[in-house]
């Protein structure tokens, strides 16, 4: 596994403005607090390029200065840390049975979160709660609705026509249209779509276990099962974004074979406790039965 600091490098022509942007703003969150000397060696990009950038980005208020380092020869570098409060993201999460929203600052940290359940899997349904969802979390979230730079939304994969479709985890096809084009018109905000695996996988990356590292697997547990795995910092996709969709895996159970994620997913534990009499709604749920050692969960 490679470390985290083999990220992307910037490119010194001019219509790669908004790559290198985003470079350098990469640099300064992944130190913490860096200096222009530093972030130009660690990208490939000029100094100059980098002085322009920054000053960008200060007047943007996307970065602050953080003083002047000392203990080095000549004039103390000033250094450069993210603004947190500079700009905001909205996370929208699409479940078979309910969405969840959250507006993140540059930080990474969670401002805001709300949770509904979704009534019917219908595109509109669907986009009716997205905006619903918006609404309530720019809402609370006040002064920050108007800093919030873009919306990512996640949902169960697989996507894309696969001939796997057909199961509990999946939502409809978008055949007529994208699904970043249909949310990015309902939500009027630029929109990024992943599956919920890849994700998580980036998510460990930003702010969990996988900080450290830039090349990995992650075994992702929700509504199905996935599998996420980023290499040199970026998720493998595959061309519709299905590279690490293993929930639809044949695997042996006592009468024979059954889907992956069938037998090992929120939505199967969710069946089997149904069957068992006791309704299960969210994640704190599972973790009560668990931590109670309840039979049921236990002989699942």
């Amino acid at each position: 596994m490679n470390s985290a600091s083999d990220i992307v490098v910037g490119a010194n022509a001019e219509r790669s403005r908004s790559h290198n942007r985003q470079v350098v703003l990469g640099r300064v969150r992944a130190a913490g607090q860096i200096g222009r000397a530093e972030i130009a060696r660690a990208s490939g990009l000029s100094t100059q390029a980098v002085s322009n950038i920054i000053a960008d980005l200060l007047e943007d208020e996307l970065i602050v200065e953080q003083g002047r380092r000392s203990g080095v020869r000549g004039l103390p570098a000033v250094q450069y840390s993210v603004n947190a409060a500079g700009g905001y993201a909205l996370g929208i999460e699409i479940r078979p049975d309910a969405i969840f929203g959250a507006l993140l600052n540059l930080g990474g940290e969670t401002v805001i979160s709300k949770r509904y359940t979704l009534a019917a899997k219908d595109r509109d349904s669907v986009l009716k709660a997205a905006c619903k969802t918006r609404d309530a979390v720019l809402k609370a979230a006040g002064h920050a609705r108007d800093r919030v730079l873009g919306a990512g939304i996640v949902m169960p994969g697989p996507f894309g026509v696969t001939g796997i479709s057909g199961h509990d985890t999946d939502l409809p096809i978008w055949d007529d249209t994208t699904p970043e084009e249909a949310f990015s018109k309902a939500l009027d905000l630029p929109v990024f779509v992943e599956n919920d695996a890849n994700a998580a996988a980036m998510a460990e990356r930003v702010s969990g276990v996988a900080q450290k590292l830039n090349t990995y697997a992650f075994l992702y547990f929700g509504s199905g099962v996935g599998l996420g795995v980023v290499e040199n910092g970026r998720p493998m996709t595959g061309a519709f974004g299905n590279a690490g969709e293993i929930g639809h895996i044949p695997v042996p159970v006592a009468d024979g074979t059954a889907l992956l994620e069938t037998v090992v997913s929120r939505l199967s534990v969710q069946k089997y406790l149904h069957g068992a009499g006791i309704e299960v709604t969210s994640g704190e749920d599972l973790t009560r039965l668990y931590d109670e050692r309840h039979p049921a969960l236990m002989e699942w």
